[in-house]
């Protein structure tokens, strides 16, 4: 399997920006329902400030071009969204200081070092009705994959399937994290914005890094 170069690792980015992009209206409507109704704003915005920044990180290696991405959707996207997202590129920036490629297995590390880093700041579990019904089981999928020998390509669209079904699981549940959790029953019957916008992020991922 060959590697992953900093310019693709961008170009997921770009990628994901886009699809933010597109649902970034849909994203807000699903979180109109049960949170503060900016989910899709919010994380369009952080994104395109990451895109305005594409000349200084696409000259650095991926740890600091992860960085950047994380510093940049801390400081610019509201609500819990620019601190779990920032979060998640923060810790995977730290396996990657240096490198200006990766290994479809180091790629795996990445992503389980930023679910770890959101599961401690946000103390969220599957079931919960967050993006981490989506994130573990794309991730898991994923490793699973590659660990069995499987092309960068299937392991991917694993992911997004993994994910896919994540984010369904996420809509008969009552929230017990975030905002939506303040509404207690009425929460059910809605698929979760954060799982939504993990599902595109895998997405992203599937049509770049292959």
């Amino acid at each position: 399997m060959s590697n992953i170069s900093s310019s693709q690792i961008f170009t997921w980015i770009e990628r994901y920006a886009a699809q933010i992009a597109e649902q970034k209206d849909y994203l807000t409507q699903l979180d109109a329902a049960i949170g503060d109704g900016d989910h899709g704003a919010n994380m369009h915005r952080g994104l395109q400030a990451i895109l305005v920044k594409k000349a200084d990180l696409q000259n650095t290696d991926i740890g600091a071009l992860l960085k950047g991405v994380a510093m940049t959707l801390i400081s610019t996207v509201g609500g819990a969204s620019g601190a779990l997202y920032g979060t998640f590129f923060l810790q995977a920036s730290t396996l990657a200081g240096g490198k200006t490629e990766l290994s479809p297995r180091e790629f795996g590390s990445l992503l389980e070092k930023g679910l770890a880093g959101i599961v401690l700041r946000g103390k969220a579990a599957v079931g919960d009705k967050t993006m981490i019904d989506a994130l573990q089981p794309g991730i898991k999928a994923y490793k699973d994959s590659i660990e069995s020998g499987e092309t960068m390509e299937q392991a991917l669209s694993k992911a997004v399937s993994a994910a896919d079904v994540g984010l369904s699981s996420t809509t008969p549940l009552i929230a017990r994290k975030g905002r939506a959790s303040y509404l207690g029953e009425r929460s059910a019957g809605h698929p979760d914005p954060g799982a939504s916008s993990t599902v595109l992020l895998f997405r992203s991922a599937a049509e770049t890094l292959c």
